[in-house]
């Protein structure tokens, strides 16, 4: 899954920075029930991330693999310890 191809379908513009909130809400709902009907683990993930990275993900129990719960909490703190945009 390209990210930009994601935010192309859910939100029918790469550019996410502008969008109306009520644009917003309805391509974040379309990825959440994406998410929960999506078998593919990779795809899940994907999903999971970016609805994350938006401060939208479901909780880790979405996962019922342990290892997919793991993983989702190794990016989790990958993403906490990024430096905030524009600091070194």
């Amino acid at each position: 899954m390209n990210f930009d191809d994601q935010l192309q379908r859910y939100f029918g513009t790469r550019q996410i920075d502008a969008l109306p909130a009520d644009v917003m809400a309805v391509g974040i709902e379309r990825m959440r029930v994406d998410f929960g009907l999506e078998a593919d683990q990779g795809r899940r993930f994907a999903l999971w991330s970016l609805l994350f990275l938006l401060g939208q993900a479901p909780d880790l129990d979405a996962f019922d693999d342990p290892t997919e719960r793991a993983a989702a909490r190794n990016f989790m703190d990958l993403m906490d310890a990024m430096p905030p945009d524009g600091a070194d």
